[in-house]
């Protein structure tokens, strides 16, 4: 888990654009979900090709998150990456040809066909829990996965977002569900990323511009909260 926190000059940017730090006093367990992105073995996994060392860190958290909102029956909504590949093509041509070294490509691919995505072994996963598949960094890019429908159709406006990599797919998502005019969440604490660093800058970039930044205990007391009338 990653122990650094957003930085004073940050916080005190944000305090005096909006005149408090948290956008949100209290979360509506009706309208929330939480959103955990690509916890899967080709992050997780030791030696895997994509691995995030730090995400096998984010487990305790994660699965104390998903046990306190399951009797709050607020969905827990599983975000697996998945791409087809086909006669040594993929369909995403653009990262594995340009972003992915040449020698860990065919692993790569592999590691991230379709028939292979399961939730990490070390996570608690429900029955009424849900898993998407995605096929780029944000889950809510179009034709990237079905989650937005499935949001929409729950009547949920506030996203929880947890997993790996912060900076990246969780980023990624992150920004794209404030485009949506979703409410966004980013649980710091449950998410992980390749170094402090860019942890860190992914959590500032969304507290400036995009929603809201908390860790695990503060979304659950927001969740128990009464909301309460702004002066």
């Amino acid at each position: 888990m990653h122990e650094t926190p957003i930085r004073q000059e940050i916080i005190d940017r944000v305090v005096a654009r909006r005149g408090r730090l948290h956008l949100f006093d209290a979360l509506d367990p009706r309208r929330t979900a939480l959103v955990v992105v690509d916890m899967q073995s080709t992050f997780c996994e030791p030696g895997a090709p994509a691995e995030v060392p730090t995400s096998r860190g984010i487990v305790g958290a994660i699965n104390r998150l998903t046990s306190a909102l399951r009797p709050l029956d607020v969905p827990v909504i599983w975000v697996l990456h998945a791409n087809t590949g086909r006669a040594g093509l993929s369909d995403w041509e653009i990262f594995f040809n340009n972003i992915v070294a040449n020698e860990v490509r065919e692993r790569t691919i592999e590691s991230l066909s379709p028939g292979r995505q399961t939730v990490w072994r070390d996570l608690e996963v429900a029955n009424q829990d849900i898993t998407i598949f995605k096929n780029r960094y944000s889950a809510l890019i179009p034709g990237s996965s079905s989650l937005e429908r499935v949001l929409r159709n729950f009547g949920i406006d506030t996203l929880l977002i947890g997993g790996t990599k912060t900076n990246i797919c969780c980023e990624s998502t992150a920004r794209d569900a404030m485009m949506l005019d979703f409410k966004v969440v980013m649980v710091a604490d449950a998410c992980a990323a390749l170094s402090d660093e860019e942890h860190r800058g992914a959590l500032e970039n969304i507290i400036q511009q995009f929603g809201d930044v908390m860790t695990v205990d503060e979304v659950v007391a927001a969740l128990r909260a009464e909301p309460r009338v702004r002066e």
